[in-house]
Order: C-alpha cells, then sequence, then structure tokens
C-alpha cells in the first residue's frame, strides 16, 4: 500500500448470534483485528474498529424453533454472550452493534429503496419448497433428506455434514420440511434479485487495484467468481425473521431481505450508531464517505466474496449516479485460513470446538492470545493443540517473559528500595545486543502487511535477548564487588521492562497494563495510550529516569499449565472423535457408561417434580442459570449448567426434575440446593427432563 490516509476503519466479520463464538472465529477475524488495532492505537493513528453481532438468517430461527421460543430471545442471548466473551478476551471494539436494531434496521431499508429507485434489482419467479402444513416457504435449511452423493439420511439442503457436499434442497433425495415432517410441495414465489453481472467489469477493475498489496487466498478466491462469471443473486426471502422489504404493495408482503444484504450494511449502521453515542451523529461519515479514511475488512476465507465482490457491489450500486454521499470501497480484505482444533475442522453441529467463553473460565486470556497468534492461520491452515498450549504458555510466556519481568521488578524492589538506581544512557542501550533500529523497522513491517506471527515472534525475541541480558549480567553477584555496574544492569532491565509492556501490548494487554502497574504508573497502560503519554516510539529508547520509582509489588505474570490442567480437555477430545468417527462409519454413538451402582444406592436417590417460579444468569459465569423452585411447600435455590442452552425466561413454569437430597453446595458464592436432571444431545445443547401436567409437585415413584 502507497498512498497515505488519514484515518482507519478496521471491520470484522459478524458472528451469528445463535451459538458461543469459538477459537476459531477468534484466531481467524477478532484476534488479528485487535492486535492491528492496538498497534496502531499505540503510534497515535486515528482508528476504529467496528464490530456486532449477525441477528438475522435461518440458523436463528432454527434454533428458536428447537428450543421453542422467539428469535429475539436466541440472539439475546447469544449477542450478550458473545459480547463477554470478546470482552473478557481483551477484543476492544470501539462498537459492538446488533442486526436487530432499529438503525440497522433503517439503513438497510434505506440501501434497499436507493438501489430498487435506480431499477437495479431484477424481480424474478421461481419453485420453492413450500411446507402446506406450517402453511410456510422452506429456505434450503428447513429442508433434510437423502444426500444423492453419500446417502446420509439427514442431509441438510444446502450442505450435507457427512461428506461436506454443498446442495440445494431441490438436490435432496425424498425430501422432508424440519417444521412438519411433511414431503414439501413446489411453489411457485416472487423475489428481488442483485444483477452482480450488472458491475463483473467495475469489480475487476476494483480487484486488479489491489494485485500487489490483498492476500493470494482474496485474491485467488475471487478471481474464480469472476472468470466463472457474475450472475443475478436473491436478496430478498420467504421468511418471518429479518428485515421486512421497504415496499408498500402485494408483492412485498411477508418477505425479508436476504441475511448476506443485510449484514454486511451492519458495518455501516454500527458505524453510525457509534457516532451518535458520542454524541456526534455525522463523524460516521469521515470514515465511510471520506476517500481519506483506509476501510479495512477482517474476515475468514469463506466470506471473502462477500466482502470483494458482494459488498462492494451494493456500494457501487449506491454510488452510480451520485456526485455526493460517495461510500469508499475496502482498500485491504485481510482474509484468515482456517484454525483447526487438534487435526480437525471445528465444528459447532457436532460440538467438536473449545468455545472462548469456556476457555477463558479456565486460563488466563493473553495465553489464549499469544498461542493463537503464535499459530495465526494467514497463509495457510493452522491448528490449535493443547499440548502447544501447554508448552507455549511454560516455556514461552512464563519461562521468558514472565522470568524476566519477575527477577527485573524484584531485584530492584529488595536491593535498590525499589527505585531505579541510576541512569540508562543510550550508549548503554545500544550495548544490549539487539539492533533497535532494524528490529523495529521489521516489526513495524509485519504489522502494517498483516503478518501478525512474525511480528509476535519478534516481540518474543526482543524478550529473550531482555533475559538472556540479565541472566548473563548476573546482578545478584557482581553487587558485591562493583555496585556500580549492578545499578547499570538494573537501570537497563527496568527500561527493558518498560519496552516490553509496550511492544507487548498489541498481543498481551492484560500483561502489559500489569507490568506497567508493576513500574509505578497509576494510570493504566490502556488510559496512557489513549491520553497520548505513551506511545509506540517511547519503547524505541529509555524511557525511565534515575529515581522513578516502582509500586513495590510483582507477582507472577503466567502460571505454568499442568498435566493435570489439561488432562479432562484432552479426555473430552478423544470422547468426540470416537463419536465423530463412529457417526462417520455408520455406527451408533459409543455409550460411555460409569460404573455400576445397585438398586439400594439407586432408591437413596430422592427425585421430586418441582416448578421453575424465577430464573436468572449467574455474574460472571457463562454456563450457570440461578434458578428458584417450588417443590411441595418448600422453595428451593439451585444452580445449573444450562445457560448455552436456555434462555432464563425460557423456563420459567416449567416442571422439571430435582435431586433433592443432594448436598448444599456453594458455586460463584451462591448456595446450590440440589441438582435437576438434563440430558445432552448430539448438538451438544442440554435438554431439561421435564414432567407434563401442573401440579405435581412431589416424589416420583422409583
Amino acid at each position: 500500500m502507497n498512498r497515505q490516509f488519514t484515518r482507519t476503519l478496521v471491520t470484522t466479520a459478524l458472528p451469528y448470534a445463535n451459538g458461543p463464538v469459538h477459537l476459531g472465529h477468534l484466531a481467524g477475524v477478532y484476534l488479528p483485528a485487535d492486535i492491528y488495532v492496538r498497534f496502531n492505537r499505540l503510534r497515535g493513528k486515528d482508528i476504529i474498529h467496528i464490530g456486532g453481532s449477525d441477528e438475522h438468517g435461518v440458523p436463528i430461527t432454527i434454533t428458536a424453533d428447537k428450543e421453542g421460543i422467539s428469535p429475539q430471545d436466541v440472539v439475546d442471548r447469544y449477542h450478550t454472550l458473545n459480547l463477554d466473551a470478546f470482552t473478557r478476551c481483551g477484543i476492544s471494539f470501539d462498537y459492538y452493534g446488533r442486526t436487530s436494531s432499529k438503525g440497522h434496521f433503517k439503513t438497510a431499508q434505506t440501501f434497499f429503496q436507493e438501489i430498487n429507485g435506480k431499477d437495479i434489482f431484477i424481480k424474478k419467479k421461481e419453485r420453492h419448497f413450500f411446507d402446506p402444513e406450517t402453511k410456510r416457504f422452506l429456505s434450503d435449511r428447513y429442508v433434510t433428506g437423502t444426500c444423492p452423493i453419500c446417502k446420509n439420511p439427514e442431509a441438510n439442503g444446502d450442505q450435507c455434514e457427512q461428506c461436506g457436499t454443498h446442495l440445494s434442497p431441490r438436490e435432496l433425495i425424498d425430501p422432508r420440511s424440519k417444521l412438519s415432517e411433511r414431503v414439501p410441495e413446489l411453489r411457485e414465489t416472487l423475489h428481488w434479485y442483485f444483477p452482480l453481472g450488472r458491475f463483473q467489469e467495475r469489480l475487476e477493475n476494483y480487484v486488479s487495484g489491489h494485485e500487489d498489496d490483498w492476500r493470494h487466498n482474496v485474491l485467488n478466491y475471487t478471481r474464480t467468481w469472476l472468470k466463472q462469471g457474475l450472475s443475478e443473486r436473491a436478496i430478498t426471502r420467504d421468511i418471518h425473521w429479518g428485515i421486512p422489504v421497504p415496499l408498500d404493495n402485494e408483492e412485498a408482503k411477508g418477505k425479508v431481505l436476504y441475511v448476506w444484504f443485510d449484514a454486511v450494511l451492519g458495518y455501516i449502521s454500527f458505524t453510525r450508531e457509534w457516532a451518535e453515542k458520542k454524541c456526534e451523529p455525522e463523524l460516521w461519515r469521515e470514515y465511510w464517505q471520506n476517500p481519506d479514511c483506509r476501510v479495512i475488512h477482517f474476515i475468514g476465507k469463506d466470506n471473502v466474496v462477500f466482502h470483494t465482490l458482494m459488498f462492494p457491489a451494493i456500494l457501487m450500486a449506491w454510488n452510480e449516479g451520485r456526485s455526493d454521499s460517495l461510500y469508499s470501497l475496502a482498500d485491504n480484505v485481510p482474509a484468515s485460513e482456517f484454525m483447526n482444533f487438534e487435526g480437525r475442522k471445528f465444528s459447532k453441529s457436532r460440538n467438536y470446538a473449545v468455545y472462548l467463553g469456556e476457555f477463558l473460565d479456565r486460563f488466563p486470556a493473553d495465553t489464549l492470545r499469544y498461542t493463537i497468534a503464535m499459530n495465526y492461520p494467514e497463509n495457510k491452515d493452522s491448528d490449535f493443540s493443547w499440548s502447544d498450549f501447554q508448552n507455549r504458555t511454560n516455556g514461552e510466556l512464563a519461562d521468558t517473559l514472565g522470568n524476566f519481568i519477575k527477577r527485573s521488578i524484584d531485584f530492584t524492589n529488595v536491593k535498590f528500595n525499589g527505585s531505579i538506581p541510576c541512569e540508562c544512557s543510550e550508549e548503554d542501550w545500544g550495548s544490549l545486543g539487539i539492533d533497535w533500529k532494524k528490529s523495529f523497522e521489521k516489526l513495524e513491517k509485519a504489522y502494517e502487511e498483516f503478518h501478525f506471527r512474525e511480528a509476535v515472534t519478534l516481540t518474543m525475541q526482543i524478550a529473550r535477548s531482555a533475559n538472556r541480558y540479565l541472566t548473563d549480567s548476573e546482578p545478584w553477584k557482581v553487587l558485591k564487588t562493583d555496585p556500580d555496574a549492578a545499578a547499570r544492569t538494573m537501570a537497563l532491565s527496568v527500561n527493558l521492562c518498560y519496552t516490553l509492556a509496550i511492544v507487548w501490548y498489541p498481543v498481551l494487554p492484560h500483561t502489559a497494563n500489569r507490568i506497567y502497574e508493576m513500574l509505578g504508573f497509576r494510570e493504566t497502560l490502556d488510559e496512557a495510550i489513549k491520553s497520548g503519554n505513551v506511545s509506540w516510539e517511547m519503547a524505541k529508547s529509555p524511557g525511565l529516569g534515575k529515581g522513578h520509582r516502582l509500586s513495590g509489588q510483582s507477582g507472577i505474570l503466567f502460571r505454568k499449565i499442568e498435566d493435570k490442567d489439561i488432562a479432562p480437555e484432552l479426555e473430552k477430545i478423544e470422547r468426540l472423535v470416537a463419536g465423530i468417527e463412529r457417526k462417520e462409519k455408520g455406527l451408533g454413538e459409543s455409550m460411555n457408561f460409569k460404573p455400576e451402582i445397585s438398586f439400594d444406592d439407586f432408591l437413596d436417590v430422592d427425585l421430586r417434580v418441582a416448578t421453575v417460579t424465577a430464573c436468572e444468569k449467574v455474574k460472571k459465569a457463562d454456563k450457570l442459570l440461578k434458578l428458584q423452585l417450588k417443590v411441595g411447600s418448600e422453595t428451593r435455590q439451585v444452580l445449573a449448567g444450562i445457560a448455552q442452552s436456555y434462555a432464563p425466561e425460557s423456563i420459567i413454569g416449567k416442571n422439571v426434575i430435582l435431586v433433592a437430597n443432594l448436598a448444599e453446595r456453594t458455586i460463584r458464592g451462591e448456595l446450590s440446593q440440589g441438582m435437576i436432571l438434563a440430558v445432552e444431545g448430539n448438538d451438544g445443547r442440554l435438554n431439561l427432563v421435564e414432567a407434563q401436567g401442573s401440579g405435581i409437585n412431589g416424589k416420583i415413584v422409583q
């Protein structure tokens, strides 16, 4: 990229709000974007990071149908859950919006009206599957049947999970409706189509202008589509959940905007909402309608053509015939490849995943950020494994970075009364064996060109050099014979701590803030960067002078990961893989039964029917709900790990099965007086065991 911009807008792909985000999402989109944004904030750049939830589309309605709740209940749950996980992981959005917001509805409908007013859309009638019992047209995922390739009897209308073949509903053998299990009918329906082919030449010119700076995978995916020739793509659907087509006529009745059109416009509507929140409602135009702003879309490879062809075509359609309020197209689309998990592709449907919120319940965010950054799938698929996570945490973060920081801070606190004993000259700084100029040039180039694995590797080299310098200098020995030399060593070491806090900030923000606090600063590093008191340039030379006082506190930055810490995760993988392999071979699910108990032992379990009278989420616990249960004349409080399967309000009034004579225990500071029964389905979702009827609180005859 040769052109200079005055500001930058970074967007990240919108995750579907129908399930929790997993480490594959983090690795491909959100972590690299956050690293890039934090680096540029350190450099004092005008940069904002816009993200949000994709809250429309068939996957959400399917989840709602399965759970017997509304789509709004589903998106409310997962928007909150995912934003909480991102926040805990240090993903620093300037704004995280929702496509179900009124502001987004207005933006999407305005785009439709603008383009429709230019007669760009094409209207066509086609035959689609229709469920006569529910009186609904069926989207592809609402149709199931036998795969024509592998004969899997449970293939979906868009793809067969067993063999991976992309399908259309009409290709299925013996198709049936997921809503009623009936054989669907083909009926004619009218839809609006976006003519991508109309913009083919303009899109080809747009892509050709980025041959030197876009990644090869992005160019290859895009050129494949262009080579095949672009055609019309449906822009509306017959579905009850979504943004209504903004036309007041019979043709538009019951139709919503197709999610592919709606979702990408979220980047614009969320930027507008961000500006309104800042009480500067027109500020968004400086990022979308000012050619001096660089727009960058961070995405996974499965979203490439939506961001290199479809979204640009929508913006071209808006710009067509206009002389003002023109939208800028993306300058770069750094799409990643996939990160796999223990050698297999992440799969929500098979529950083969490590979910971000669950991970952060057990391990610190920065250890995850580091491991993923070091395995960033830039040019090819990479892999996350528990053993690699353990080795990198212990050998690189704890033994190298953490060891150097703790030794430097502790020795200065104990031997020099927590104060830097002398000035650190530029000459001393240059004697460390680090080519500062060359190191920072390489580091900055890596960040600017989105080579995040290289950037993190170079940063760890600085930490290794610092650790080696302290070890070789042996100030604990030299202090007895040459206290001035020991003082000079510690002045350099503490200044290296300051440099490391800054250079690690893009990747390890929580750790960088802790180091900065140990160094005696009252404001956080986040605050110092925002106020301009700390910048990237300040890492290149000694920043702390003689007499600068440390906080007097230190601590272990990284706890080592023991084998016992990851043993449950490895056991879980073994069970999941065994189940997947059996399913792939057409065998039934393997059952791992617990040791036998006697009939008398079973009779000791007191099972009661209880009615849920109130329910709420447990703070800072992704999995837990706090239930108030009425059982007979008693009221019990029970904590249940079902928050990822049920919204609190959806289970009020249900009759559940309570293990009433289980010993009380305290979980997350809350008393739990028993346990409710639930069964895990093949999709990993927990299903409550319910008793039918009402007014039946009482004992279950065993």
